[in-house]
């Protein structure tokens, strides 16, 4: 049986693995100075306690903490040339990058829960959106992504990995550790997908049907001056939706059979440790 992997990383070329470190490095030092400044920053200033900066600011310590799921150690790798992992590290590395993606994904159209109130209803805003329905909100989406996470662990771990034991990726993903078993993965394949498939498509669809309120209701806003304003406080949501749903689709709701391993690699390294719009807003 099968007590460690080894992660083939970016590439092998042994020739671009400092290029490879230096730029890594300096991508994850500004995302753990954007996400803690926009943390801090909302903690600080009490004109920044509303409930779009409370949310924000949970979104700035999940991305803080999913692209610290991998990015120390794929910085060790590329440097020193380590690229062993045991197999219960591998595990744990992938129930926590489970659990803050999946929570992300609960707290984007929870956010676009939030400006459909203050857009379409901005007399009831306050009412709606009390502390109490905040924390509530907030807590349900990460004991979401835990539920998912779980699921995927309880999952893989009824699987027998008895070789080979190589990860081409650069950390422990889903579909990576799927192509290496080898009992039959069939069944709990489709259902690791399915579950995941609907938790995406339903806070799409949350995320779509907030839009379309939101539309239509900045259509019936008189002043163009009045439009731009309510559209300006969507804009920075409305990338981090089209960022993170982008590359989820393509990759972590369909079968490891189907999907592009390049593709996915060059996805999830766009989304996780770099281009974090929460960091402006």
């Amino acid at each position: 049986m099968v007590t460690q992997f080894i992660l083939l990383g970016l590439t092998d070329r042994q020739e671009l693995q400092i290029p490879l470190f230096a730029a890594f490095l300096v991508i994850y030092v500004l995302t753990l100075v954007g996400n803690l400044g926009m943390i801090v920053f909302n903690m600080v200033d009490s004109r920044l306690h509303t409930p779009m900066y409370f949310f924000l600011s949970n979104l700035s310590f999940v991305d803080l903490c999913y692209s610290s799921v991998f990015a120390p150690r794929m910085l060790v790798n590329f440097l020193l040339g380590s690229k062993s992992i045991s197999c219960s590290a591998c595990i744990a590395q992938h129930f926590s990058f489970v659990v803050f993606v999946t929570t992300e994904g609960f707290l984007l159209p929870v956010m676009a829960y939030d400006r459909y109130v203050a857009i379409c209803n901005p007399l009831l805003y306050t009412a709606v959106m009390s502390k109490r329905v905040l924390i509530h909100l907030v807590t349900s989406s990460y004991v979401g992504g835990l539920m998912n996470s779980l699921t995927h662990i309880c999952g893989l771990l009824r699987l027998s990995f008895c070789g080979p034991n190589i990860i081409n990726h650069y950390f422990c993903d889903t579909n990576t550790l799927l192509k290496l078993v080898c009992s039959d993965n069939h069944i709990r394949e489709i259902l690791l997908v399915a579950f995941s498939g609907v938790i995406a498509m339903s806070t799409l669809l949350i995320v779509i049907f907030s839009y379309l309120y939101i539309l239509f209701s900045l259509l019936r806003i008189c002043s163009s001056k009045g439009r731009r304003k309510a559209f300006s406080t969507c804009a920075s949501h409305l990338t981090a939706v089209t960022m993170f749903y982008g590359p989820v689709s393509s990759s972590h709701i369909q079968p490891s059979s189907s999907y592009s391993l390049e593709q996915e690699k060059i996805s999830a390294h766009l989304v996780v440790p770099m281009l974090n719009p929460r960091s402006t807003a």
